[in-house]
């Protein structure tokens, strides 16, 4: 079973719940798995764009690429061959400003290919990856659960979003969400989401992909 974590948070775990996520899901991840981490905070990420298109144009016509081109198709293909052979992916990520960090959006839009995790048919877009499993780890200072709040979340939301798009409806989440809203009860509500994400990493060792 291979397991792609992407990592999408910088700061320390000390002050980064999700960080922290991501640390406990990696120490109880179980030893007969087969877990590589995609941080996508240390990785050469251009932005996706003119560059990459142009890329993808020269690529196919054999024709040489400049410096930027060559960076953004190499980081490109890295992030999709990840996607691609993994059997489960697991995103760990915070939500920021209403939405999910810049190098996270630049790795779905690398992964994001019209005949590849995807594709046009006359009955509309067909997702091309529907046997993966996805796990969402993802930790909120505010409550964004609430029927009032939840129209404001754009990162879980978009993420399976997203995963959906590509066939994916195996979809598990673990969110910790207020320890900023309610700081009294800040240790409590991410101790108690750590342990939620321990149970998930160790779950892992009875999945038969």
């Amino acid at each position: 079973m291979n397991v792609l974590v992407v990592k999408a948070n910088n700061r320390p775990a000390s002050e980064g719940v999700s960080s922290r996520m991501y640390d406990v899901f990696m120490d109880n991840i179980g030893s007969d798995v087969n877990v590589k981490t995609f941080d996508v905070f240390k990785e050469d990420m251009p932005y996706f764009g003119q560059d990459f298109f142009d890329a993808m144009q020269k690529s196919a016509q054999a024709e040489e690429l400049n410096d930027i081109e060559q960076r953004i198709l190499t980081a490109a293909n890295k992030a999709m061959d990840a996607f691609l052979d993994a059997d489960i992916v697991v995103f760990a990520f915070p939500l920021w400003n209403k939405t999910i960090p810049a190098p996270l959006q630049t790795f779905i839009d690398y992964i994001y290919r019209a005949g590849v995790t995807f594709k046009y048919t006359e009955e509309g877009p067909q997702g091309l990856v529907p046997e993966k499993k996805v796990i969402i780890l993802n930790a909120r200072g505010g409550v964004y659960s609430t029927p009032e709040m939840a129209p404001s979340e754009m990162s879980v939301n978009y993420v399976r979003m997203i995963m959906n798009f590509f066939g994916i409806e195996d979809i598990e989440e673990v969110i910790i969400e207020g320890h900023n809203m309610y700081p009294d009860k800040a240790q409590e509500i991410v101790e108690d989401g750590m342990k939620h994400v321990e149970e998930m990493a160790q779950s892992l060792e009875k999945v038969r992909v």
